[in-house]
């Protein structure tokens, strides 16, 4: 027990949810300390470690605390960018690993969208199914999070054009192999300001937040609308917050009906639950609600990126279920505390073709082993 400098009674939590989980933080040297510093010189010869926190010693963290070289034991709640489901070390997942029956998922890595195991769907079944989003029935699975909404960008400009005129053409076909139209149509999907969504190309169009992540990178002409900047605490904020979002709301639609106007249809809209990197900026469930109202009017499918959202740390699997959505989001993507990337898709937006959606290993097979621990 400790006495803040505010007068408050501190206790440090006495519950240990892992056999020799540490009860608090310690911190031995300086951060980063003397044998972090060696490594990065080190590592500094071979590429560019400006990035580098601190190297961990994996084997000695465990629960919820990181323990870097130096023996610094930290509370971890950065968890590898939001990544880690149950934290380091679980003793189930060590299990796991033991179960010679195991072994052939870490030996064999499967290309998996034309050789998948037997025992494939079952797995998708129970371990992606039984907890897909309300109304979203088809799941496929991809490395990370970025190429996860790749695909997804993907999947919404087929349905798209498919919805526009039915079959493609010989001469889409033909055009398209060489970046042309009318194969290549000039379509855009709508991000908001203060958005990260990936740092692969197609994703960092609908990325608006540092300039380390765009510069010097071409990128397509897309639409950006304004992103709620709520004022706390709510319950005294109210009708400032709710002209904030009214404000919002109009740029989304001010900014599908101008592209739309320019000819470069708006075909998707993609929006974080949090926006995590832009800032720690959350949204009301009426705002969200509205945006997909806006969506449905203007034909433009409706994109949640649950990447950093996504597997329980919300209160629920997936957040945008706490928005009481009169309809399932169009596409829903995942990553991180997942274990594998992917994306739930309604029906209109399932490929109708083979090789549409589609990479070398699709997924990372081997971590499901971990969903039946």
């Amino acid at each position: 027990m400790k006495l803040s400098s505010s007068g408050h009674v501190r206790k440090y939590a006495s519950v240990n949810y892992l056999k020799n989980e540490p009860k608090k933080p310690d911190v031995k040297t300086a951060i980063p300390g003397p044998k972090t510093l060696a490594l990065t010189e080190k590592l500094g010869k071979i590429q560019n470690t400006g990035a580098i926190n601190f190297f961990v010693n994996y084997e000695k963290s465990i629960g919820n605390y990181i323990v870097d070289v130096d023996d610094n034991v930290l509370l971890d709640v950065f968890t590898q960018i939001s990544s880690i489901p149950l934290g380091y070390n679980h003793p189930r997942f060590h299990d796991v690993m033991k179960n010679s029956q195991n072994l052939s998922h870490f030996i064999n890595r499967p290309a998996l969208g034309i050789f998948p195991s037997a025992d494939w769907p079952d797995k998708l079944e129970r371990a992606l199914l039984s907890i897909a989003p309300k109304g979203l029935k088809h799941v496929t699975t991809m490395a990370c999070g970025a190429c996860s909404n790749e695909q997804a960008f993907k999947l919404m400009f087929t349905a798209y054009q498919r919805r526009k005129r039915g079959e493609p053409t010989e001469e889409e076909k033909e055009s398209c192999v060489y970046n042309k139209e009318p194969g290549c149509p000039d379509l855009v999907i709508l991000g908001f300001d203060g958005a990260f969504h990936g740092r692969s190309m197609g994703c960092l169009n609908v990325t608006h937040t540092k300039w380390i992540h765009k510069m010097d990178y071409p990128h397509m002409d897309w639409p950006c609308a304004a992103f709620p900047k709520l004022k706390y605490p709510l319950e005294e904020n109210v009708e400032e917050n709710k002209q904030e979002e009214a404000r919002c709301l109009e740029d989304v639609r001010r900014k599908i009906d101008e592209y739309n106007a320019r000819g470069k249809f708006v075909a998707g809209l993609i929006v974080e639950p949090i926006q995590g990197e832009g800032g720690d900026n959350s949204a009301s469930a009426d705002f969200f609600c509205q945006v997909q109202a806006i969506c449905k009017e203007k034909g433009v499918f409706f994109h949640v990126d649950e990447v950093q959202t996504g597997g329980g740390s919300t209160g629920t699997i997936w957040q945008h279920e706490q928005w009481n959505l009169p309809h399932p989001p169009d596409v829903v993507t995942f990553s991180k505390k997942m274990l594998t990337g992917g994306f739930y898709a309604t029906d209109e937006l399932l490929p109708r073709e083979a090789y549409r959606i589609f990479n070398t290993w699709m997924g990372l097979c081997d971590l499901f082993i971990y969903f039946r621990s």
